[in-house]
Formats: C-alpha cells, structure tokens, sequence
C-alpha cells in the first residue's frame, strides 16, 4: 500500500482528498501546517507528498525546500495562484507537479497516479546519478567514480538543484531562491561564483565545461 502525507490547512480540501485517496486504496496521513507537515514527513516512509503553498507556520515552499534537500519523495504542490512565474518557481523549488485550485478529482487523483509512477522508476533512493558521477542525499556526499568530491553544503545543494532539473534551464533567480532561499540577500552573482567552484571539482576542464553549460542571458543547465 502506497502512503501519502497531504499538507492543507483548508480541512474541507483536506479532509476531501483524504477520503477520496482511501477510496483508492492509499494508506494516508494529514498535517495541517507546515512545521506538522515537515516533521511527519521526515518521520514516515512516504511515497508522495501532496504540499498546499500557502500553509501557516511555515509555508509550502520552505516545507518542499527543506524536504527536497533531504528525500527524492514526489512532491505535488497545490496552490490557489496560477501565474507562469509561481508555476516555475514551485517548480525549481523542487516540485514534481504543480496543481492550482480549484481541481476536479479526476484530475487531482490521475496526477497522484502519474507521480507515483515517477517516483517508483526515479532509481535509487536518495540517489541522483549521471555517468560517473552520483550525489547522495541521504549521506550528503558526491563521488566521481570512487573517488569523493569534497563539497561545501552550498554547493552541494546547487549541485542536486542543476541535477534533478537536468536539461532544463535554470535561470539565476530561480537557483537562488532553491538554493538560498526567497529572503536572500545578495546578488545573483553569488550564484556565477557557486558554479565556477563546482566546475573546478566536477569538470575535467573548467575552462570547457560538459556538464554545467552556460545559457548566455539566462542561466545555466546541467547536460548530464
């Protein structure tokens, strides 16, 4: 029996899609804020998270943060705002899907379905894999071949971020706000000298990188 946690602090949309999953065959469990949400999810064996933005405490996009630095777990966002721009980010957050109310159940149920499937043929867990090069999550530990890359926590956050988002551009904002979160500071800089060290360490000639190239006016993308 596959288990999923649904993070919502609307108890009717909770308690609607609780019911439905178990129609379904789900083993489910329910948190209604975010500080909740992340602790059970941290705590149980899930295959799917089903995450609402807007939550109280601490919101959907730091819970997807936090949990994507830690787990490959799918993680569907839900969320009453549906512009281009809050679809990327929950995305490069670290979403697998992205859902915006209001939603039938058929729709919301089929995306559950297509999620699942992603996350049972994802590979290993906790494990995210690119010829010779593998990042564990759980260890949080990178290795080329046997040999371990040696990364600052940044890095290797900025690194699993290009990883699982491979092929995809990835613009510097959106790496900031994954990576270093929405209160950031700084400048988008930060994120050009992030990469240049990581090029140094998994590149076998920076001067031409393979796997991190450069998208010249947006960002970057990793090609393995």
């Amino acid at each position: 029996m596959e288990t999923i946690l649904i993070v919502e602090d609307d108890p009717t949309v909770r308690d609607t899609l609780a019911l439905n999953l178990r129609a379904e065959g789900y083993e489910v469990h329910t948190a209604e804020d975010g500080e909740i949400g992340l602790k059970q999810a941290r705590e149980l064996d899930l295959d799917l998270v089903v995450l609402d933005i807007m939550l109280p405490h601490l919101d959907g996009l730091t819970v997807c943060r936090l949990l994507r630095r830690e787990s490959q777990v799918p993680i569907i966002l839900l969320t009453a705002r549906g512009t281009e721009t809050d679809k990327i980010i929950g995305l490069e957050t670290g979403a697998d899907d992205y859902i915006v109310k209001p939603f039938s159940l058929g729709e919301f149920l089929a995306r559950v379905r297509a999620a699942l499937r992603r996350g049972h043929s994802a590979g290993p867990l906790g494990e995210l894999i690119s010829d010779d090069l593998r990042l564990d999550f759980v260890a949080r530990r990178v290795y080329q071949g046997d040999h371990e890359i040696q990364l600052a926590p940044r890095e290797f956050d900025l690194l699993a971020t290009l990883m699982r988002n491979r092929g995809a551009v990835l613009t510097r904002e959106l790496l900031l706000a994954s990576v270093w979160g929405d209160d950031y500071a700084g400048d988008d800089r930060t994120v050009d000298v992030h990469i240049l060290w990581l090029r140094k360490k998994i590149e076998s000639d920076p001067s031409k990188p393979e796997r991190i190239s450069t998208v010249r006016g947006v960002g970057y993308r990793f090609e393995g």
